[in-house]
């Protein structure tokens, strides 16, 4: 079937190698395709017990696969991104369709999906190798912690689903993925691949549903073992509340927020316009890094306003299926509603609306809204610090220097990523970097580029812990250390206050060492003394 088009075969959860349909159904979640209404993906059906299900064989898979080989491990994930390359296209079509990114974008998703399982395989298996810390016995190996739940975002249901699910077979787990309720179809299909690899039954499983339902259950379940969210604050923030009673479970939760951009005095104008402008507004804004605010100083501002009003003016907002699009739909009407009602709140605050989030002509039928730049008259009225702008909207404050951009910054809620656009040769730079408290910085680069070699970590409500790139592995593995004792046994070290008798034992052998009432020299209590440090 063309993934772009029909109804898609609703096979149900996948649990212990096979799909399943529940035998009582809480619900439906829709599928739907939010640049045309009336094209329907189908009605998913999903229930809690599913999970308890899902639980119970998880930990079946996890038994066997705990102990395969990291080159077997490694093998199974190989033949995942064999499958990977040969449904990219295919791939693309059911993201461009089930979230509305453009093709382009969702084409961009795949790529960006099969690199990261490449560095994968390329390092993580380095990675999880054991560490010999001495020619003594005394090493350090990586082991998995048993059953792995993974939150799945809408903005990037392939991504996420696929690097963490590989993660979690490279690392000896066994996954249990829960994929948006926006996004159903790609969830099934990320599924199939994994089907198709044929790893043992319980290794990989899927659950569909809402995350007030299904999620809820899954995440505080008892068996579960480790815990990684790719989501909304809010619902981070619950699962936060619901998980605080087992401070034992690891749980690192990506919360998105916004970006922020800080355009200095020396900046390039061209490319700084630029790259805001790809950063607010690609995927309509819905990335988890998209820039939300811009801090300009004074004595560019009026250029830079001036000259991003005009260019984002040309953006192109359209279905994704249709050629030259640069920005899709919202994912939903909910989303849609939130973006106008912010735009016009903050233009009854005293704010300037300087672009008009105008409805796109001819988009009755989807989720579309133009770009939304509110110039922020800060200093006299509510900075709006603590909330997220919503979609495709740019909030532009005029600062007088770096040091009030900074400043201003430094007191937002969410600081996952952070732009500095300036001469690369200004010494301010360097004072720059050491005061912004962010969890990600590009110089002459947008919020939402990153690379999947570096970590992914966000500060404030933005993340818990790090979650980017291969470095989910150490949050799917705990460190275990081993000693062991290589030497002869030649009787108790000769500590004070113990007298061995060696009579009937192999130590009356003659030439065994006699017990000591004293140590003779330090070295005696080294092995002690270590164990205790």
């Amino acid at each position: 079937m063309n993934e772009s088009t029909g109804r898609l075969l609703r096979k149900g959860d996948y649990i212990f190698g096979s799909y399943v349909k529940p035998e009582s159904v809480d619900g439906y979640i829709n599928g739907m395709n939010p640049g045309d209404r009336s094209d329907v993906l189908g009605r998913f059906p999903f229930a809690e017990s599913s999970v308890e299900q899902a639980i119970n064989y998880a930990s079946i898979g996890y038994r066997s696969w705990r102990s395969t080989s990291i080159n077997d491990r490694a093998s199974a994930v190989h033949r995942f991104q064999e499958q990977l390359h040969e449904h990219q296209e295919a791939l693309a079509l059911l993201i461009t369709r089930e979230i509305g990114k453009p093709l382009w974008e969702a084409r961009q998703e795949v790529m960006a999906t099969m690199r990261s399982i490449d560095l994968l395989l390329d390092e993580g298996v380095h990675r999880l190798a054991p560490r010999v810390v001495d020619d003594a016995g005394a090493r350090s190996d990586r082991v998995p912690r048993g059953i792995a739940a993974i939150f799945c975002p809408y903005n990037f249901p392939l991504l996420v689903a696929a690097s963490h699910t590989a993660s979690s077979v490279l690392s000896g787990n066994a996954a249990i993925v829960k994929p948006s309720k926006f996004t159903p179809g790609v969830g099934q299909a990320h599924t199939d691949l994994w089907d198709r690899c044929k790893l043992p039954r319980g290794v990989v499983n899927m659950v569909q549903g809402p995350g007030s339902v299904v999620g809820h259950r899954l995440a505080t379940h008892s068996r579960v073992d480790v815990v990684l969210f790719t989501g909304s604050a809010e619902t981070a923030r619950t699962l936060a509340r619901l998980t605080q009673r087992r401070p034992e479970l690891p749980i690192v939760l990506q919360c998105g927020g916004k970006g922020t951009a800080l355009v200095l005095s020396d900046a390039e104008l061209e490319r700084s316009v630029y790259e805001v402008m790809v950063g607010a507004f690609l995927t309509a804004g819905q990335r988890h890094n998209s820039t939300g605010r811009v801090m300009v100083t004074d004595a560019v501002y009026d250029r830079f306003a001036s000259r991003l009003i005009k260019q984002t003016k040309n953006v192109h907002v359209g279905y994704g299926f249709e050629p030259g699009v640069f920005m899709g739909p919202l994912i939903s009407e909910n989303l849609r509603t939130r973006f106008r009602r912010f735009s016009r709140k903050l233009a009854g605050m005293g704010h300037t609306m300087v672009l008009e989030p105008e409805p796109p002509r001819g988009t009755g039928r989807g989720f579309y809204v133009r770009p939304s730049i509110i110039a922020m008259n800060w200093e006299e009225s509510n900075p709006v610090l603590d909330i997220e702008p919503p979609g495709p909207t740019l909030l532009m404050y005029r600062v007088a220097d770096w040091q009030e951009a900074v400043a201003l910054h430094n007191q937002l809620d969410s600081r996952i990523a952070t732009s500095v656009f300036a001469d690369p040769k200004n010494p301010v730079l360097t004072d720059v970097k050491q005061r912004l408290r962010t969890g990600a910085l590009n110089i002459n680069r947008g919020t939402i580029g990153a690379s999947l070699r570096l970590p992914a970590v966000g500060l404030g409500t933005s993340s818990n812990g790090v979650l980017g790139g291969i470095n989910v592995l150490d949050t799917l593995t705990h460190p275990r250390s081993q000693l062991t004792e290589v030497r002869p046994f030649e009787g108790l070290p000769k500590l004070p206050g113990i007298r061995w008798d060696a009579a009937g034992s192999p130590l009356g052998r003659p030439g065994a060492l006699p017990a000591q009432d004293e140590p003779t020299e330090l070295g005696d209590l080294s092995s002690y003394l270590e164990m205790s440090e």
